[in-house]
């Protein structure tokens, strides 16, 4: 009754060990796998700021610019660009929202404060615009069933300032023709390689925009000449649009930046867990290697044992039977 008893015990033994073994070797496959997306977000990373520092000197001098010239506008001077709309309740304001989000996952919380801000923004009475850029915000909405006015594809990968353009071609559009009094961006930016912060912008009217941004007040306006040619109209509206493409495409990259730097941080995070997780499953396997092969020679010592004492009963059976030694058997 023992030996299968044993047999038991041992198949057990063995089928605990391959499970732990096939575990390691499914780490070790997922480890290959982050270790190979860590890489090529840095890679991503780095190009994504190059290619903003770039670009950044220009629209520094023309965010500059256009401060300069919110100051010395003359005190009746109107816009389209520029009109405030107070007069509009605020139950009343049409919204539209720009939503920037990743195409892919597996960035930490990165899509999700930003998804997080846009829901907390939107109204329940459907007067808020969504625009969405990036394939998780587009799915996300569809799985709640929350409303995309329209969105943006092959943008959050590939953050040209062609199609910063576009976006802000469309916004200006709307809030020109009336159809929306504000135009808010949601995004994330990255303050350093650690730490990243999910930002909301008011994009227009760029009164509001220059308020914030720069905060310049007209004090200085008169301790400079600055003369507006041929007419302060025509000067902001060849402005205005190169300034909100430039303010989005920096908003587009910032954002990309930030992905594959959660990424990456996601990546780092899961490569250590996945350390840990061997040692400890290395030293289980270890164990149970080391108790199945003491069993093994417990059992090989037992047997021999066991053998040896038949062999001995026999003996003196055939003495007492024969009459003879058990060795002239």
């Amino acid at each position: 009754m023992k030996q299968p008893q044993n047999t038991a015990a041992g198949k057990a033994d063995m089928s605990a060990i391959r499970e732990i073994r096939d575990r390691i070797a499914s780490i070790q496959n997922t480890m290959k796998i982050t270790n190979a997306m860590y890489m090529i977000s840095s890679t991503k990373m780095n190009a994504a700021k190059s290619a903003l520092n770039a670009t950044e000197p220009y629209f520094f001098a023309l965010e500059s610019m256009f401060a300069r010239v919110l100051r010395h506008l003359p005190p009746d001077f109107e816009h389209a660009f520029l009109d405030r709309r107070e007069s509009i309740p605020e139950k009343d304001v049409r919204r539209a929202i720009l939503c920037v989000t990743a195409d892919k996952g597996l960035a930490g919380a990165y899509n999700h404060n930003v998804l997080k801000m846009t829901e907390e923004m939107l109204r329940p009475d459907g007067r808020d615009l969504l625009f969405v850029i990036g394939e998780v915000g587009r799915a996300y909405c569809e799985q709640r069933g929350i409303p995309i006015y329209g969105e943006f594809r092959e943008t959050a990968q590939k953050p040209t300032l062609s199609k910063a353009r576009q976006i802000a071609s469309r916004m200006l559009d709307l809030f020109a023709r009336d159809e929306v009094d504000e135009v808010f961006i949601i995004y994330t930016r990255m303050k350093n390689s650690m730490e990243n912060e999910t930002q909301k912008t008011e994009l227009l009217p760029l009164v509001r925009l220059n308020s914030k941004v720069f905060g310049m007040g007209g004090a200085t306006a008169m301790q400079e000449e600055f003369d507006l040619q041929p007419d302060p109209k025509t000067l902001l509206d060849n402005i205005i649009p190169d300034f909100v493409s430039g303010y989005i495409y920096g908003a587009l990259v910032e954002s990309y930046c930030a992905e594959h730097s959660s990424r990456m941080q996601a990546m780092d995070a899961a490569n250590k867990a996945g350390e840990k997780l061997l040692q400890e499953l290395s030293v289980r396997y270890n164990r149970e290697r080391q108790a199945a092969i003491t069993q093994e020679i417990t059992e090989v010592a037992a047997g021999a044992r066991a053998r040896s004492e038949q062999i001995k009963r026999n003996r003196r059976k055939m003495k007492a039977a024969y009459g003879q030694s058990p060795e002239g058997v």
